[in-house]
Protein backbone atom coordinates (compact mmCIF):
# COMPACT_ATOMS: atom_id res chain seq x y z
CA UNK A 1 0.00 0.00 0.00
CA UNK A 2 1.54 3.35 -0.55
CA UNK A 3 0.81 6.34 0.42
CA UNK A 4 -1.02 8.19 -2.99
CA UNK A 5 -3.67 5.68 -2.07
CA UNK A 6 -4.29 6.71 1.71
CA UNK A 7 -7.08 9.43 1.33
CA UNK A 8 -8.37 11.97 4.18
CA UNK A 9 -12.19 12.76 3.65
CA UNK A 10 -13.54 15.99 4.92
CA UNK A 11 -16.06 15.43 7.91
CA UNK A 12 -14.96 12.03 8.40
CA UNK A 13 -12.50 10.88 10.96
CA UNK A 14 -9.35 8.92 10.39
CA UNK A 15 -7.96 7.82 7.15
CA UNK A 16 -9.18 5.57 4.44
CA UNK A 17 -7.63 3.30 1.71
CA UNK A 18 -8.49 3.97 -2.15
CA UNK A 19 -10.11 0.55 -2.56
CA UNK A 20 -12.19 1.17 -6.10
CA UNK A 21 -14.12 3.65 -8.39
CA UNK A 22 -18.31 3.74 -8.29
CA UNK A 23 -20.72 5.37 -10.59
CA UNK A 24 -21.20 7.78 -7.27
CA UNK A 25 -17.57 8.40 -6.07
CA UNK A 26 -15.23 6.21 -4.73
CA UNK A 27 -15.56 2.82 -2.35
CA UNK A 28 -12.98 3.32 0.39
CA UNK A 29 -11.90 1.65 3.43
CA UNK A 30 -11.65 2.63 6.95
CA UNK A 31 -7.49 1.85 8.06
CA UNK A 32 -8.87 2.05 11.56
CA UNK A 33 -12.17 -0.34 11.50
CA UNK A 34 -11.45 -1.96 8.05
CA UNK A 35 -15.28 -1.23 7.32
CA UNK A 36 -16.19 0.01 4.23
CA UNK A 37 -17.93 3.20 2.38
CA UNK A 38 -18.72 5.28 -0.54
CA UNK A 39 -17.41 8.55 -0.48
CA UNK A 40 -19.47 10.76 -2.86
CA UNK A 41 -18.58 12.59 -5.63
CA UNK A 42 -18.98 15.95 -3.98
CA UNK A 43 -17.04 15.14 -0.86
CA UNK A 44 -13.82 16.44 -0.46
CA UNK A 45 -11.00 13.46 -0.65
CA UNK A 46 -7.54 14.30 -0.48
CA UNK A 47 -5.09 11.49 -1.07
CA UNK A 48 -2.20 12.37 1.72
CA UNK A 49 0.69 12.35 -0.94
CA UNK A 50 -1.02 15.81 -2.18
CA UNK A 51 -0.43 17.61 1.79
CA UNK A 52 1.85 19.60 2.94
CA UNK A 53 2.91 21.45 5.59
CA UNK A 54 3.98 25.19 5.56
CA UNK A 55 7.50 25.73 7.01
CA UNK A 56 9.69 29.28 6.92
CA UNK A 57 11.08 28.13 3.50
CA UNK A 58 9.48 25.71 1.03
CA UNK A 59 6.43 23.83 1.86
CA UNK A 60 7.58 20.35 3.23
CA UNK A 61 5.32 17.12 2.11
CA UNK A 62 3.40 15.51 4.72
CA UNK A 63 5.30 12.25 3.88
CA UNK A 64 8.88 14.19 5.08
CA UNK A 65 6.89 14.69 7.71
CA UNK A 66 5.90 11.64 8.58
CA UNK A 67 9.08 10.56 8.11
CA UNK A 68 10.79 12.63 10.46
CA UNK A 69 8.22 11.82 12.80
CA UNK A 70 9.19 7.99 12.46
CA UNK A 71 12.63 8.29 12.63
CA UNK A 72 12.16 10.25 16.19
CA UNK A 73 10.16 8.05 17.67
CA UNK A 74 11.93 4.86 16.76
CA UNK A 75 8.98 3.46 14.77
CA UNK A 76 6.34 3.87 17.55
CA UNK A 77 3.58 5.79 17.90
CA UNK A 78 3.87 9.48 18.99
CA UNK A 79 2.67 11.82 20.99
CA UNK A 80 -1.42 11.91 21.52
CA UNK A 81 -2.88 14.48 19.91
CA UNK A 82 -5.49 14.72 22.78
CA UNK A 83 -2.44 15.92 24.23
CA UNK A 84 -2.40 19.57 25.63
CA UNK A 85 -1.69 22.53 22.68
CA UNK A 86 1.80 23.52 24.10
CA UNK A 87 2.26 19.65 24.83
CA UNK A 88 1.22 19.46 20.80
CA UNK A 89 3.47 22.30 19.70
CA UNK A 90 6.53 21.41 21.52
CA UNK A 91 6.79 17.60 20.07
CA UNK A 92 5.84 19.04 16.24
CA UNK A 93 8.80 21.62 17.00
CA UNK A 94 11.37 19.21 18.35
CA UNK A 95 10.07 16.90 14.46
CA UNK A 96 9.91 19.68 12.16
CA UNK A 97 11.29 22.94 14.11
CA UNK A 98 11.05 24.80 11.15
CA UNK A 99 7.73 24.80 10.64
CA UNK A 100 5.78 28.27 10.23
CA UNK A 101 4.29 28.69 13.50
CA UNK A 102 2.05 31.87 11.99
CA UNK A 103 0.31 28.96 9.30
CA UNK A 104 -0.11 25.91 11.32
CA UNK A 105 -2.10 25.31 13.60
CA UNK A 106 -2.80 23.44 16.55
CA UNK A 107 -5.37 21.70 14.85
CA UNK A 108 -3.22 20.72 11.78
CA UNK A 109 -0.45 19.61 14.16
CA UNK A 110 -3.09 17.33 16.28
CA UNK A 111 -4.13 16.29 12.76
CA UNK A 112 -0.57 15.29 11.67
CA UNK A 113 -0.05 13.25 14.84
CA UNK A 114 -3.36 11.49 14.45
CA UNK A 115 -3.03 10.20 10.87
CA UNK A 116 0.96 9.31 11.55
CA UNK A 117 -0.69 7.35 14.68
CA UNK A 118 -3.62 5.90 12.42
CA UNK A 119 -0.37 4.96 9.78
CA UNK A 120 1.98 3.50 12.23
CA UNK A 121 -0.79 1.23 13.50
CA UNK A 122 -1.99 -0.05 10.17
CA UNK A 123 1.82 -1.44 9.28
CA UNK A 124 3.45 1.37 7.55
CA UNK A 125 7.08 2.01 7.72
CA UNK A 126 7.87 4.21 4.76
CA UNK A 127 6.25 7.07 3.52
CA UNK A 128 7.51 8.16 0.26
CA UNK A 129 5.88 10.24 -2.69
CA UNK A 130 5.01 8.16 -6.01
CA UNK A 131 7.94 10.17 -7.73
CA UNK A 132 10.48 9.15 -5.34
CA UNK A 133 9.52 5.53 -5.67
CA UNK A 134 9.74 6.08 -9.15
CA UNK A 135 13.14 8.29 -9.25
CA UNK A 136 14.57 5.52 -6.76
CA UNK A 137 13.44 2.78 -9.35
CA UNK A 138 15.44 4.20 -11.98
CA UNK A 139 18.16 4.85 -10.23
CA UNK A 140 18.89 1.14 -9.57
CA UNK A 141 21.04 -0.81 -12.08
CA UNK A 142 19.24 -3.60 -13.97
CA UNK A 143 19.97 -6.99 -13.39
CA UNK A 144 20.26 -9.70 -16.07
Amino acid sequence: MELKEILAITGQPGLYKYVAQSTRGVIVESLLDGHRMNASANARVSALSDISMFTEGDDIPLADVFTRIYEHTGGKEAISPKSTPEQLKAAFAEVLPEYDRDRVHVSDIKKCFSWYNILVGAGFTEFKLPSEETAAAAEEPETK
